[in-house]
């Protein structure tokens, strides 16, 4: 993947969790993360399954990405030692 598009995909996905964090209050636990997460990857794989164009794919993927650090955000974050936070990618 080109540098420049990860960049700009990561910066529309983070404002995406912007704007959901607007809208919607914090997640409480794993498991309410976790439903959350599988029903916005259930609306990807539904627009997956009926060929849906790139645009609508990116939509719900972009949708899927914002979540999923949102639950990074408000389930894991404040139980992650400070000093583990960046080497956690690398394990």
């Amino acid at each position: 993947m080109r540098e420049w598009k990860m960049v700009e995909i990561l910066a529309d996905v983070a404002k995406e969790c912007r704007f959901a964090a607007k809208r919607h209050p914090p997640m409480r636990s794993g498991h309410e993360g976790y439903a959350i997460i599988k029903e916005e990857l259930d609306e990807l794989w539904e627009a997956v399954k009926k060929d849906a164009p790139p645009e609508e794919l990116y939509k719900e993927a972009h949708q899927v990405a914002a979540t999923a650090i949102r639950f990074m955000a408000d389930v894991c974050w404040e139980r992650i030692p400070e000093k583990e936070v960046g080497d956690l990618a690398q394990r």
